[in-house]
């Protein structure tokens, strides 16, 4: 079986990529990816019914939860990192199924432990009706690369050869993936939840199982939705106790005269340790793409160093970087394999890495030493500047509460006609100007609400204000789409509506990659219905699956800005 991947919106004719992936995923490096995938499932069938019997290991919640995270598209390009986290993703299934058989029995021998584990691991949903056979996934077992290399070969996505149920499990799988970016954050920063945990094991564990039905997988893929929203809740707790709720801010998208670190991805507790640790050398620090919401949290203002955001969204690095001058620091997805011309000057950490490139690991308590990122910025020029200005943002949720009574009487007077949640991702995709196009088109008494770094089609343009409110309200990073929700809750309850959908609020959404997708079924789980996503619908949905979300939740896609406009005004 050949690389097969769609798990991204840039899925190849969108169908897949078989050869090599669009994001620069290379076939044996999706091979890997794909076993990793197919170990945590087997960890997962065994974390399961630890948890029934009380056992949690908190070191497989931070191996799945990041192993999931390193597969997300443009987060970890190199395969070593893969065959390492199989080989200890193999050792550490085999030390979770022995604490689970010392939890549960004294049993004499390994067969007898191995028929009481079947046993007990039938309320997972393996009711089979010879009950001898565990999943594959939790009984395989190698130790050289060459067998890892032979069965990532059977494991894939076209493993299941029915494309409804491989279409849910899919699904699911991504938004686990979207899932474990939102809580490998927030543990970062010292929050945790072990039901979101304990949901997402049993999701991977019943992603082997071939009893379950369509509808089976369709109610998990909602659950999943329920469990996306508290883990954008968790991390919009850890963001705001630590650093503040956001605030409205200007961000200076110019240079200064200084050397600078430019810093991507999404983790603020590795910001506010590269500042910490960069105040008083000379050296400025800048925003990237999805890490310019940081400029509008309180506790990062203290910081005189910090200059502003350099950039655009996350596809443009390639020659963004390359202007910079100074090293690059990605936290978290969202890496474009670099250009020779700057590789020397791009750093890793966390799940994030590619071949040759210097990564950073946190100690024990999750601090990270970025001295060789400073003397290295020590002998680098100045940022050249690409552009002048200030943005806006700094929307989020408690911001908006805050003029609730302004934004409620806009609506009222008429001012504000409908809001247009135009949050997720940009991409490098030509079709994507549409949200251009359609930002720059939709009436003067409209309003955009954005999150994401789908925010950089439209949040340098000059679309005014509606009696002092901007046009664009930008909440923050793509798990602020949290914030979203809570202001569209906050406003039905204003308003004394039964139902969210009763307001006017349309959704016009662009999505990239699995966050996005986590986003989404969040959305769906709350009851929002008639969303458009864009520039192309998912490739990973079947026509039977796709139209189970049109049939109940009116998703549909995207045309042009014209018709688009009609229909989302109902004119």
């Amino acid at each position: 079986m050949s690389m097969f991947c769609y798990q991204c919106q840039e899925a190849a004719g969108c169908k897949g990529c078989t050869v090599k992936g669009v994001c620069g995923k290379t076939e044996d490096l999706a091979k890997a990816q794909d076993l990793l995938i197919y170990i945590l499932k087997g960890i997962s069938v065994y974390s399961v019914k630890g948890r029934e019997v009380g056992v949690i290991n908190k070191e497989v919640d931070k191996f799945i939860t990041e192993g999931l995270f390193a597969t997300i598209t443009n987060a970890n390009f190199d395969r070593n990192v893969f065959i390492q986290r199989v080989r200890r993703g193999l050792q550490l299934r085999e030390e979770l199924k022995q604490q689970v058989i010392n939890a549960g029995a004294n049993l004499g021998n390994s067969n007898a432990n191995e028929n009481w584990l079947k046993k007990m691991l039938s309320f997972v949903g393996f009711k089979r009706e010879e009950e001898s056979n565990l999943p594959d996934a939790a009984i395989w077992f190698a130790n050289n690369v060459e067998d890892f290399n032979v069965k990532a070969e059977t494991v894939g996505v076209l493993a299941t050869e029915n494309e409804d149920i491989r279409s849910l499990r899919e699904l699911i799988i991504y938004g686990l993936k979207g899932m474990s970016a939102y809580v490998k954050q927030a543990t970062h920063i010292g929050y945790d939840n072990d039901e979101i945990h304990g949901f997402m094991h049993k999701a991977l564990a019943a992603t082997l199982d071939d009893t379950l039905t369509l509808d089976d997988y369709i109610a998990l893929t909602l659950e999943a939705g329920k469990y996306g929203v508290d883990g954008m809740a968790l991390l919009d707790k850890a963001n705001t106790e630590v650093y503040g709720h956001p605030e409205i801010t200007k961000v200076n998208i110019g240079v200064r005269k200084n050397p600078g670190i430019l810093i991507s991805g999404h983790d603020l507790r590795d910001l506010e340790q590269l500042l910490q640790q960069t105040e008083g050398t000379g050296i400025d620090i800048y925003t990237h793409s999805e890490m310019l919401p940081a400029h509008y949290y309180p506790a990062f203002k203290k910081y005189s160093h910090f200059a502003g955001n350099y950039g655009n969204a996350w596809w443009k690095q390639t020659e963004e970087f390359e202007k910079f001058n100074g090293p690059i620091l990605m936290t978290t997805n969202c890496l474009v394999p670099p250009k020779d011309s700057y590789k020397d000057r791009v750093y890793t950490t966390s799940v994030t890495g590619f071949e040759g490139l210097t990564h950073i690991d946190a100690n024990e308590k999750g601090e990270k030493d970025f001295s060789v990122i400073i003397e290295h910025a020590k002998k680098c020029a100045a940022p050249v500047e690409i552009e002048t200005g200030e943005i806006i943002g700094g929307f989020a949720h408690n911001q908006v509460f805050a003029l609730a009574d302004k934004v409620v009487d806009a609506v009222k007077s008429g001012a504000i006609k409908r809001f247009f949640v135009m949050a997720g991702c940009d991409g490098r995709a030509k079709s994507r100007n549409y949200y251009t196009d359609f930002a720059q088109a939709l009436p003067k008494d409209t309003v955009i609400l954005t999150a994401g770094c789908a925010k950089y089609k439209y949040n340098k343009l000059d679309l005014g204000d509606i009696g002092g409110i901007p046009r664009v309200l930008d909440a923050g990073q793509c798990n602020d789409s949290y914030s979203l929700v809570l202001i569209a809750l906050k406003l039905q309850e204003v308003f004394g509506l039964k139902d969210v959908n009763e307001l006017p609020i349309s959704y016009n959404i662009a999505w990239y990659e699995q966050k996005a997708v986590i986003v989404l079924l969040s959305l769906l789980y709350l009851g929002v219905k008639n969303i458009h996503l864009g520039p192309t619908l998912p490739a990973f949905l079947s026509p039977n699956v796709a139209k189970v979300l049109v049939d109940n939740f009116g998703i549909g896609g995207i045309t042009n800005v014209e018709d688009d406009m009609k229909m989302f005004l109902g004119q």
